[in-house]
């Protein structure tokens, strides 16, 4: 299998979102009172879509993070993985297509994340999900600001019906969600700050959702009310006493936050790269 550069790979994307750019500008700025969100399909030609996927990791070669408040693999050490991967991830921080996202979204001077801190590649199954949430607010040195937060799907012929679908809450957990479907060849984009509420509904399919995701961060915050907090997560509407201990459980590691800036221990959800 041929490997596409990340050079090549960023010029394919910038080409295809500039096409629609005007359509984005739309959806985003339309919705960015609450959360602000845009979508795009057939982002990359249909034949390098599927080699994504045909070379995308099996869950047993990823790590499993399963709790009350998620169940999903992940991965970001990427050298372990096919290289073609790593590419496309880094295609989605190339500077013209960073600033092509940022002006689409209004945010001057995005900064792409090397390290894919808490970015990189996921992947759910039958049964998997991920409860609503506020993303940390910053970079794993706690001196970015988290403002974009950008997925890539690549599952073909992935059905909304299957579930794992991206989920917002704009108007919090009490009023009906927007589904934004995880479309084979979508590029969904949803701005992170104090009220970015989401989740990722529960797998019903007896399949595995594949999804490359990228973070971009800030000098400054979203929102000028943006302040700082941990991955913050609540429980399902249908689900009152896991929303009752999540709260409890963020409130915890904010109280340990405030005494260790950065933490007991570091996430080990980066790309630890060779010098």
């Amino acid at each position: 299998m041929e490997i596409i550069s990340r050079i090549d790979i960023a010029k394919m994307i910038c080409a295809r979102i500039e096409s629609q750019s005007a359509e984005l500008q739309l959806q985003f700025s339309s919705s960015k009172d609450a959360i602000g969100y845009c979508f795009l399909d057939d982002l990359l030609p249909e034949d390098f879509a599927k080699q994504l996927y045909s070379v995308f990791p099996k869950p047993h070669e990823m790590v499993l993070k399963k709790s009350i408040r998620e169940d999903k693999y992940v991965a970001a050490q990427m050298n372990q993985y096919h290289p073609l991967l790593e590419e496309t991830i880094y295609a989605f921080q190339d500077k013209k297509v960073v600033e092509l996202i940022g002006k689409i979204c209004g945010i001057e001077s995005a900064i792409p994340d090397e390290n894919l801190y808490a970015g990189g590649l996921s992947g759910m199954a039958h049964k998997q999900f991920l409860n609503p949430h506020l993303d940390n607010s910053h970079d794993k040195d706690r001196e970015r600001w988290r403002v974009l937060n950008l997925l890539y799907y690549v599952t073909p012929d992935w059905e909304e019906s299957y579930g794992g679908n991206l989920e917002l809450w704009p108007n919090g957990l009490k009023e009906k969600q927007i589904t934004v479907h995880s479309k084979f060849n979508r590029l969904a984009i949803m701005a992170t700050h104090n009220h970015s509420l989401h989740s990722v509904s529960p797998v019903t399919f007896d399949g595995f959702r594949c999804c490359i995701s990228n973070y971009y961060f800030s000098k400054t915050p979203l929102l000028e009310t943006d302040t700082f907090h941990v991955t913050s997560f609540r429980g399902r509407p249908e689900n009152a006493i896991s929303d009752l201990i999540l709260q409890c459980d963020t409130f915890l590691r904010m109280a340990i936050r405030k005494i260790f800036k950065k933490g007991i221990k570091e996430n080990p959800h980066v790309y630890k790269k060779e010098n």
